[in-house]
């Protein structure tokens, strides 16, 4: 009797100290929690405040009719806002030349980044200074650099100066809305592609030399090597820079503001959805149907992106 009772009490005291280490166990993750918790408030308000605030805000503002002047008033209005802009004549003109700009100035700055890339990846005498001399456009402010080619796109500028001077016909590049909106997808190709060739040349880099080498004894040529070995590991870099590329594109606003002087002009041919937001918002005041705009455009980025990864995935699975 005596043993069975120390047996018992040898296990009731087991059961004790699993309790209490399960109980302090549980007690340390809720202060490792807590601690860590309290480490990540201060990012956490301030993406709260400025981030994640903001968009709440925006969805409550564009199911509402919101009146300013004379006091700030809120008026439900349920889908009016979003299906007002089908009748919006302007709205499908600044989605026409976004969705323009976005086809012509993508795949143009991604081939000339890879392009820029391929040769600066080369052996070539003095690659770090081409790297530094590529790489300004990207570091020089958006604003400075559409007031230089402001003056480049004038009448008497320098681009027309050398079109004339080697026998070319010379255009309106200001005023003219047939060539307006090109002449600042020329200026965003320029300026864009050399943030992407700093991302393609760091892929290429990463890129074993020994794989090219072994594809070089097989009898591959340097096109060979490139549609076979260098374009598919490039994949998911390419799809990156596309994604970042067609995120900026749709989000085009101060190269336009600053040509137009904030119409959109010439006859709306450089009016992107933006610049239609921002006008709607600050200079007609009609903060609910700008904030719908802002949401059907944050959506249309959204499915475009979708659209682009399900296509890299099928392409990979082949």
């Amino acid at each position: 009797m005596s043993l069975a009772k120390a047996k018992l009490g040898v296990d009731q005291n087991v059961k004790s100290r699993d309790v209490i280490l399960k109980r302090f166990w549980q007690k340390a993750k809720v202060r490792e929690a807590i601690s860590g918790y309290l480490f990540m408030a201060p990012t956490i308000l301030v993406l709260g405040t400025f981030l994640i605030a903001p968009i709440i805000y925006a969805i409550f503002l564009s199911f509402h009719k919101v009146e300013i002047l004379g006091g700030l008033s809120y008026r439900f209005v349920e889908l009016k806002n979003f299906l007002r802009t089908f009748d919006d004549e302007r709205v499908w003109i600044a989605l026409k030349n976004t969705i323009e700009y976005v086809i012509i100035v993508v795949p143009c700055q991604t081939i000339l980044a890879l392009v820029l890339a391929l040769v600066l990846n080369k052996e070539i005498k003095g690659k770090k200074w081409f790297r530094i001399i590529f790489f300004l456009p990207t570091v020089t402010s958006s604003a400075v650099l559409t007031l230089i080619f402001i003056w480049i796109y004038n009448s008497n500028g320098l681009l027309n100066g050398l079109l004339d001077f080697f026998g070319l016909p010379t255009y309106n590049w200001l005023g003219d809305p047939s060539v307006a909106l090109k002449s600042i997808m020329i200026m965003n190709i320029w300026s864009t592609a050399p943030f992407f060739m700093v991302i393609y040349l760091a892929a290429l880099q990463d890129i074993p030399r020994s794989v090219y080498e072994a594809a070089k004894l097989d009898g591959a040529n340097e096109f060979d090597q490139f549609i076979n070995i260098t374009v598919p590991l490039l994949k998911p870099v390419t799809f990156f820079v596309m994604v970042m590329g067609i995120i900026g594109t749709f989000q085009l606003f101060d190269q336009s503001y600053i040509f137009s002087g904030g119409t959109g002009g010439p006859n709306n041919s450089t009016l992107t959805v933006v610049l239609l937001i921002y006008q709607y918002a600050f200079r007609s005041l009609d903060m609910g149907y700008a904030a719908a705009l802002a949401l059907m455009l944050a959506g249309v980025i959204l499915v475009t992106t979708l659209i682009q990864r399900g296509f890299f995935r099928e392409e990979k699975a082949n």
